[in-house]
């Protein structure tokens, strides 16, 4: 016989910890289950590639609340069981293990599964990807002076291991698939060198226009086989992207593109189920667009909507993509959506290592980034969309707040 709920959440990572303790906090009273395949209660993911890798840090450490939290608040949990289907017309959800859950509501936090290679050697010992703590954990244990790091791909969860790991004396070398510099494609020719120009002054290296072709070793990996040289390698961190994780979804016939297809208050094409986080494919009112972002403020911030909309509230997604990176002594936000063939407006001085840089496109910003330079968050996200002339936003006789 099913277990009854009134709301199912599939997904114990930032986002389904988020939305139940909205629920919460929104006054909702009836049975809430979790449901999640990592065993640890949720926790604060960010911190995997930086507290943990940097400062050696517990996991634990990061937990969103105590374990005990949960069922205080009338929460069944569901730790180190994956939900395998979603009958829509039944309303239940059954589990790996053989529970089935009934619900008056499901909420899909499944989040992104990191991609892997396809290439011989990949199950050798010390390669890894970076999704949950047990990875982090592994990936940290192998830093230390004189070894050698390997990173597949250069984007946000690549740089900032490279820098974990640099900071732990590794010798790292970060491989890239083409000539471009890191994350390029998202932040452009210009600042993507900046970011390069940043590592390689602290000691990583790069080898470009090189595609990975084998992992070699006996037990574990020992060197990295790419089109353009062989690297030794003690660890193998492949950070190559994520997918969003929507199985679960496709097969309840829930529509997808791109990740879940929800409404601006996380409703998909059925009513009772909801989807938040990394698989959400959400309408954003702000911009006026559909939106999919893979970054914890967007993670907690649509827990809140759907927390809202079970409850009865008016939240919806309107607010602006944001994200972060910390990369040796290099502190950045990043709000708004620019593209590659915007204008990059710089205000300040990059060799300082503080500034601020727009992105400008017909005369609108729409993105802008601090570095090294704080308090400026909310200045900076209410300049987005706005019609402001390039020379303004680069004089910096001209306060950033009277933009």
């Amino acid at each position: 016989m099913a277990e009854e709920f009134g709301t199912v959440v599939i997904g114990a990572g930032l986002a389904g910890g988020t939305v139940v303790e909205s629920l919460r906090d929104a006054g909702y009273t009836a049975q809430i289950a979790l449901v999640g395949a990592d065993p640890a209660a949720p926790y604060y993911r960010p911190d995997l590639s930086k507290k943990v890798m940097i400062e050696g840090s517990d996991p634990a450490d990061s937990a969103l609340r105590g374990e005990d939290w949960y069922p205080a608040h009338n929460v069944s949990t569901f730790f180190g069981t994956s939900a395998t289907s979603i009958d829509t017309d039944a309303q239940t959800v059954d589990l790996e293990d053989g529970r089935e859950l009934s619900y008056g509501q499901v909420i899909l936090a499944t989040g992104a599964v990191p991609r892997t290679l396809d290439v011989p050697g990949v199950q050798l010992g010390n390669i890894h990807t970076l999704r949950d703590a047990g990875d982090a954990v592994a990936i940290r244990s192998q830093f230390g002076d004189g070894k050698k790091v390997a990173v597949i791909g250069g984007g946000w969860i690549g740089l900032e291991v490279a820098a974990a790991a640099k900071s732990h004396g590794c010798d790292v070398t970060v491989v890239l698939r083409t000539d471009a510099p890191p994350l390029s494609s998202v932040l452009g020719q210009e600042l993507g060198e900046y970011f390069e120009d940043l590592h390689r002054k602290n000691g990583v290296n790069f080898l470009k226009n090189a595609d990975t072709t084998a992992f070699t070793g006996d037990s574990a990996v020992e060197a990295v086989e790419t089109s353009a040289g062989s690297v030794p390698a003690d660890l193998v961190v492949v950070g190559i992207g994520a997918d969003p994780a929507i199985d679960l979804a496709s097969s309840a016939g829930l529509s997808t593109e791109n990740g879940v297809i929800v409404d601006e208050q996380m409703r998909t094409s059925d009513d009772n189920v909801l989807a938040i986080g990394d698989i959400a494919n959400a309408q954003n009112t702000l911009r006026g667009e559909r939106l999919r972002v893979e970054h914890w403020d967007n993670a907690v911030r649509q827990a809140e909507v759907a927390a809202s909309t079970i409850s009865g509230g008016t939240k919806s997604y309107d607010w602006q993509p944001y994200f972060y990176t910390d990369q040796f002594d290099l502190g950045m936000e990043y709000v708004g959506r620019g593209a590659t063939e915007d204008d990059v407006i710089i205000r300040g001085d990059e060799s300082s290592g503080e500034f601020i840089v727009f992105w400008h496109r017909d005369g609108t910003v729409t993105a802008a980034m601090n570095v090294n330079v704080w308090d400026y968050g909310d200045e900076l996200r209410a300049l987005i969309g706005k019609e402001i002339a390039a020379d303004r936003l680069a004089d910096e006789q001209v306060p950033v707040d009277q933009l």
